[in-house]
């Protein structure tokens, strides 16, 4: 078994938060139908798998571009024209499995990558301004870590949304700490006072 950030007690650190990340956006997806994990919860479109597809392309772009690695086959929403804003969908054609088995793959490349390099090593992200671009492994570590845990929180609330999951992870069910009355009253109680603060 691969040591998470090769030995180093920083890099493991940064390392576990990251893979923390990582298991809570996947688990948000387990027992959800076809449907629902596709299905916009927002104006601006947020689901499930585009979730997925979008961190896909950032460990391969951030853990392997920018480091001059080779990141070896890509999916086709990361190599074709495609639709507006195609990382952050699933096409009807875009197998469920075949999307999760990419974030995968493109985790264990980050994770290779992560394992060789010092948090010193530079590299350079393509795209960024150049008086950012530079950047060091430790950098691009706290960056994919918050990039990873905003998106497992727009997860946390799709998943909400759609039927009433709420956890960081499984066997983690947040519900599960009050009974379903508690959570109602509760409810009651931040909207009433929410209304409450517009009449003062």
């Amino acid at each position: 078994m691969m040591p998470m950030g090769g030995g180093n007690p920083a890099k493991d650190a940064l390392h576990r938060y990251l893979k923390a990340g990582r298991d809570a956006l996947l688990w948000k997806l387990d027992g959800l139908s076809e449907y629902d994990v596709r299905r916009p919860m927002t104006t601006t479109g947020t689901n499930l798998l585009g979730l997925v597809k979008h961190l896909t392309g950032c460990e391969y772009g951030y853990f392997s571009v920018t480091f001059g690695r080779e990141p070896g086959p890509l999916p086709s929403w990361l190599t074709e024209g495609g639709e507006p804003n195609v990382d952050m969908w699933a096409t009807a054609e875009e197998r469920r499995e075949d999307i999760i088995s990419a974030y995968r793959g493109a985790c264990v490349i980050s994770d290779a990558n992560i394992v060789k390099f010092s948090l010193t090593h530079r590299g350079t992200v393509p795209g960024w301004p150049a008086e950012r671009a530079n950047v060091t492994l430790q950098e691009v570590l706290v960056h994919m870590i918050a990039e990873t845990h905003r998106h497992a929180g727009h997860a946390d609330i799709v998943r909400e949304l759609i039927d009433g999951a709420a956890g960081m992870s499984a066997g983690d069910d947040l519900r599960a700490t009050a009974t379903p009355e508690w959570w109602s009253a509760h409810r009651d109680q931040v909207e009433e006072a929410a209304r409450a603060a517009v009449d003062r």
